[in-house]
């Protein structure tokens, strides 16, 4: 597995994920690696194929089986790139669970908690330390994910807290939705909303431990919003796609960011949205969604 560089993107065998490793893929070199990753042993090795086989591709484009949701595995991958390879350049966390608005929230809420947060934070703890000096650590999340989309009572859990605070807060929720005390609380019924928040907060987190060391070395750890993307995950739940970016339009915003000659130190460990970065504390609760979803 010798290479120059190593990406790796996480729900990268369609939509946003497919479309980054194209993008990496055709603006890295011969001798660098792109991994794409997802749980179909099949759809990832076919995405990769294709990728491989593209026109505009350059770097070499292999798959790798990962369920982001078996925190375990997200620790082996690294370990593994840090003993055969000294690490990873690139991160890119992207991985989502697809819910329908006609599902119950509830109902899948371990299994969208366990793909887009618990996964999140493995994927900070474990290749964090992966990373090689001038790497990018990114976390596809949303504009969403600003403090001010919660109700203001949950503000605590997420506001200047740690990671173990972040993960404890995640857990909270989880339990209140089980329990059916979550609304009571105010918690949305809308699983996306406080997912984002918490994933942006776990960013914030982790990359104010290790800022200066970063910024230092020329290293980019920080979250990120593509701005509305045209897939099968997000056209349920919005009827208005007159806006909405490609995959491949919205991957480039992510890339350029990734392929930036410097650190902008305002960007770091903040949520950026097409080069610049939302105010943490922005937002307002969206009321929308809840009132279609049943708990």
């Amino acid at each position: 597995m010798n290479a120059s560089r190593i990406a790796l993107v996480t729900g990268a065998n369609q939509g946003l994920g497919r479309a980054l490793v194209e993008g990496l893929a055709s603006r890295m070199n011969p001798d660098d690696l792109v991994l794409l990753t997802g749980r179909s042993r099949q759809r990832v090795t076919d995405a990769a194929r294709e990728v491989g086989g593209l026109p505009g591709t350059r770097a070499r484009v292999e798959g790798r089986v990962l369920d982001v949701a078996d925190t375990e595995a997200i620790a082996r991958l690294a370990e593994d790139l840090r003993a055969r390879c000294g690490g990873a350049d690139i991160v890119i966390s992207n991985a989502v669970a697809r819910v329908l608005p006609e599902e119950s929230q509830a109902d899948r809420a371990d299994e969208f908690i366990d793909v887009s947060n618990t996964a999140t934070h493995a994927i900070l703890r474990s290749f964090g330390p992966a990373l090689r000096p001038g790497g990018r650590l990114l976390v596809v999340a949303s504009s969403l994910g600003t403090l001010g989309h919660l109700d203001p009572r949950l503000h605590q859990w997420f506001d200047g807290a740690s990671l173990e605070q972040v993960e404890y807060a995640v857990e909270s929720w989880r339990s209140a939705i089980h329990s059916g005390s979550a609304q009571e609380a105010g918690w949305p019924v809308w699983l996306n909303v406080p997912s984002k928040v918490a994933q942006v907060a776990a960013v914030r987190a982790f990359s104010a431990e290790r800022r200066v060391h970063d910024l230092a070395s020329g290293t980019l750890v920080a979250s990120v919003c593509p701005g509305m993307v045209d897939t099968a995950t997000s056209r349920p739940w919005f009827s208005d796609y007159s806006q909405a970016q490609s995959p491949a339009q919205a991957a480039a915003a992510v890339l350029d960011l990734v392929f930036a000659e410097h650190v902008d130190p305002a960007l770091y460990g903040e949520l950026v949205r097409f080069g610049k970065a939302l105010p943490w504390h922005d937002g307002t609760p969206p009321v929308e969604q809840d009132r279609m979803l049943t708990p």
